[in-house]
């Protein structure tokens, strides 16, 4: 039996690509359960997983800004954050967009740093009641394997121009200096988000210390401090866009089938390339 469990393993290794191909076709020529009849007047965005890149989501936001049939749009968030860059994209295509039409942020599972970041300029946000939200920080992290490398025998050659240009090298320990100066760099971003937050969400930056300070919080205690509006369910968050957009007979866009299946495989396919190469950077 083990046997024949190994060697069934074994096959499917060997004919993953064969697999996949046939999964792809089965996507594409599998026939819809429903089919869209009515335009479509609500459109549901999903901010998942980590936030290495906002190429997708950011051609998702200006697709929707620019249908005048979409009215409003639910940013279903559920995402530990990730980096920097992509996470402040994302904020200010919400802020743009919610300037053409009514936006609502749901955190239905983590909304926590850069995802929360992207979430700040919208319309409203209401968390699932067993939802995270907050972690508003900045970290960067390296590891050092100086002594693995003395380990085995392994020794760098460098030749550079500027104190700084080793700072965060994994190598050896970061001199005092270095530190210092990465230390700064994170200082100026997270300066910049509790700036942002304070900003769409209407809290002081004096006590940034209640709401920032990469506390977590549970939604009753984000509620209390001023992170989000409202706790309830998705349907809670799809009723309140409804109100706001001012539609009485809702009809939420549909995504292509194959779309979507390839976005989630490529998404996941990246993010397994990247933390293969992950090297030194500030997240959120």
């Amino acid at each position: 039996m083990f046997k024949a469990i190994g060697n069934t393993i074994k096959w499917i290794g060997q004919h993953f690509m064969g697999m996949l191909f046939l999964l792809i076709a089965f996507v594409v020529l599998m026939p819809s359960s429903t089919t869209q009849l009515k335009t479509a007047n609500l459109q549901e965005i999903k901010l998942a997983g980590p936030i290495m890149s906002a190429d997708a989501i950011l051609k998702e936001i200006k697709a929707a800004q620019k249908d005048k049939n979409i009215k409003g749009v639910l940013l279903n968030v559920d995402s530990p954050g990730g980096s920097v860059p992509p996470s402040i994209e994302i904020a200010y295509a919400i802020k743009e967009l919610k300037k053409h039409k009514p936006v609502i942020a749901y955190a239905s599972g983590i909304m926590a740093s850069g995802s929360y970041y992207g979430s700040i300029y919208a319309n409203k946000i209401i968390a699932n009641p067993g939802a995270i939200v907050g972690s508003i920080g900045v970290i960067m992290e390296s590891a050092n394997i100086e002594e693995l490398m003395n380990t085995i025998g392994v020794k760098t050659q460098i030749v550079k121009q500027g104190t700084y240009k080793e700072a965060g090298t994994p190598t050896r320990e970061w001199t005092p200096q270095e530190r210092e100066e990465l230390e700064t760099l994170t200082k100026d971003t997270y300066d910049l988000f509790v700036s942002d937050v304070a900003e769409a969400r209407g809290l002081e930056v004096s006590k940034a210390k209640m709401y920032a300070d990469a506390h977590i919080f549970s939604a009753k205690r984000a509620k209390e401090a001023g992170l989000i509006d409202e706790i309830g369910v998705i349907s809670t968050a799809k009723a309140d866009l409804a109100k706001l957009a001012k539609v009485k007979k809702p009809e939420w866009k549909e995504k292509d089938k194959l779309e979507s299946f390839v976005e989630q495989f490529a998404a996941k396919s990246m993010m397994q390339l990247r933390s293969a190469f992950y090297g030194l950077k500030a997240t959120l």
